[in-house]
């Protein structure tokens, strides 16, 4: 079991989303709480509804591809609190589309972020965690983190990377021996504004964008993203008081690691169908 009352919880991405709703059911339980993002506004309203809950909140703009501001941060926190239980490594965002169609600098922006933000955040907090005597490391991949979807490359492999990333560390703990439990999140479809995020940037760097994509990119939104984040925020927090070292949000999730697993060849061509069929707006 991995308590939250009374712990220090850092959580990155704290500014919308599953990272807001993460921090504010952390709060509801009674956690002291450590919260970054580089959106500093949505970062300050997360922060007042946390305090209006009840706890004590650091916060601090964070980047965290970079590893330096990263290690830099780890410090400070343990500065101001005395210690550090719990890192909760949800900062992430989504693109990247086709190997023959996506460029280097949209793979580097979003492996930086995805996977390499989440190994500076687990590598800089763990000797952290690791002297508090009860420590717990969870790190939010996707329900891309199971199964692989076309289109979506950078996004696949930075998830499918944080998962091989925690099980390994995982292990690295239990052969050692270490007072820190680990810890994937694998959410399905939650009604976040990441992909809509991705969306306006792709625009923004100058792609082309046709109606027939910009209704696609609607149907996502409507028919995908059902869950409320409070709701997969919950369930996150449930998951790690449990000591679960998977933790599958939502059906869909669930529904996706099952065929995966029952049909490992198979499941591509079941995806690839859907996308198609999705596509055409049936």
């Amino acid at each position: 079991m991995s308590t939250v009352r009374g712990k220090v919880a850092v959580v990155t991405g704290a500014g919308s989303g599953i990272g807001r709703q993460l921090a504010l059911e952390l709060a509801r339980r009674g956690a002291r709480l450590a919260l970054s993002d580089v959106d500093e506004l949505g970062l300050g309203q997360t922060a007042d509804r946390a305090r209006a809950l009840g706890a004590e909140v650091h916060t601090a703009r964070l980047d965290v591809s970079d590893r330096a501001a990263v290690e830099a941060y780890a410090t400070a926190v343990a500065e101001h609190f005395g210690v550090v239980h719990q890192v909760y490594n949800n900062a992430g965002v989504a693109g990247g589309g086709a190997v023959l169609d996506t460029d280097w600098a949209e793979y580097d922006r979003v492996l930086s972020i995805n996977l390499f933000g989440v190994l500076h955040g687990t590598k800089a907090f763990l000797p952290h965690l690791i002297a508090s005597g009860d420590g717990h490391v969870v790190n939010v991949s996707s329900l891309n983190g199971i199964m692989g979807q076309g289109s979506m490359t950078a996004y696949c492999t930075s998830k499918f990377g944080v998962r091989g990333l925690t099980e390994s560390l995982r292990a690295e703990l239990l052969a050692a021996g270490h007072p820190v439990q680990v810890s994937v999140v694998h959410p399905g479809g939650v009604r976040t504004n990441i992909a809509t995020a991705a969306w306006e940037h792709a625009k923004a760097q100058g792609q082309e964008v046709t109606a027939a994509e910009e209704a696609r990119h609607r149907r996502y939104n409507e028919k995908l993203l059902r869950m409320p984040p409070e709701q997969a925020a919950r369930i996150v927090v449930d998951g790690v008081e449990a000591g679960r070292p998977r933790i599958l949000v939502g059906n869909d999730a669930k529904v996706v690691d099952l065929l995966v697993r029952l049909a490992p060849r198979l499941y591509p061509v079941l995806v690839a169908r859907a996308e198609r069929r999705f596509a055409g707006g049936a």
